[in-house]
């Protein structure tokens, strides 16, 4: 399964692909924005998006709502990491289309136990 990260910060996608690898993860692709993701995801095969939501450029949610609205995107899983907590917030993320929602810091369980929810579903 390729898995895609996308964060704005090279050091989160560093600990989001490490995290990935411990857990037995091997085929991980980055992208540091909404915009490069979506360019790669309309390149190559994507089994699963793991996203920030805060990025320049094209935020996360602006990348769910674009692959939501493509047929060939709009059934890959996304999971969003971020700092937004808010119960608002996150309903607003379900509603673009979220499959899963964690927020930071998380460990590597937490990453797991929601990977593992989404495609238990």
């Amino acid at each position: 399964m390729r898995l895609l990260v996308v964060d704005d910060s090279s050091t989160m996608r560093r600990i989001i692909r490490n995290s990935l690898k411990t857990l037995g993860f091997e085929d991980i692709v980055e992208a540091e924005n909404g915009e490069n993701a979506l360019s790669r995801l309309q390149a190559e095969q994507v089994d699963f998006v793991i996203t920030d939501w805060n990025m320049p450029v094209m935020s996360g949610i602006e990348l769910v709502t674009a692959m939501r609205g493509n047929p060939t995107l709009k059934a890959t899983p996304v999971l969003m990491v971020t700092t937004v907590a808010e119960k608002d917030e996150i309903l607003k993320a379900m509603q673009a289309g979220v499959t899963n929602y964690v927020v930071k810091p998380f460990d590597a369980a937490t990453l797991k136990k929601k990977i593992d929810q989404i495609l238990a579903a």
